[in-house]
């Protein structure tokens, strides 16, 4: 047995459980925040046999693509919020982040 930990943004998350649920496969949806752009982003866990885990990567790929996006940079901390304009750069997000973990025991009750 196998837990799949996959990061997605907000955007993919539906179509993601959409496609993992045709297929027969079920998970556990958790809010979670990025980093990096600060955006809304879900982490799923997977539970899936050690010859699955292929398959739902490959779902995950599928629906998770990455695409550009357009962000406004946060002000430096020696600059003041009256006089910073923020100038938007393109930057690549989307995607997944996939963690494979080996599962020692599961139980369901």
């Amino acid at each position: 047995m196998n837990l799949l930990i996959a990061v997605v943004q907000d955007q993919d998350v539906n179509r993601l459980l959409t496609a993992l649920l045709e297929k027969g496969y079920r998970a556990t949806k958790l809010a979670s925040t990025g980093g990096f752009l600060r955006q809304g982003n879900t982490t799923l866990l997977i539970g899936v046999k050690e010859e699955e885990v292929k398959e739902v990567n490959a779902i995950i790929k599928e629906i998770c693509r990455t695409r550009k996006g357009l962000v406004s940079p946060m002000p430096a901390l020696d600059q003041t919020l009256n006089t910073y304009i923020p100038t938007p750069i393109e930057v690549e997000v989307g995607g997944a982040t996939v963690f494979t973990l080996k599962v020692e025991s599961f139980e369901k009750m």
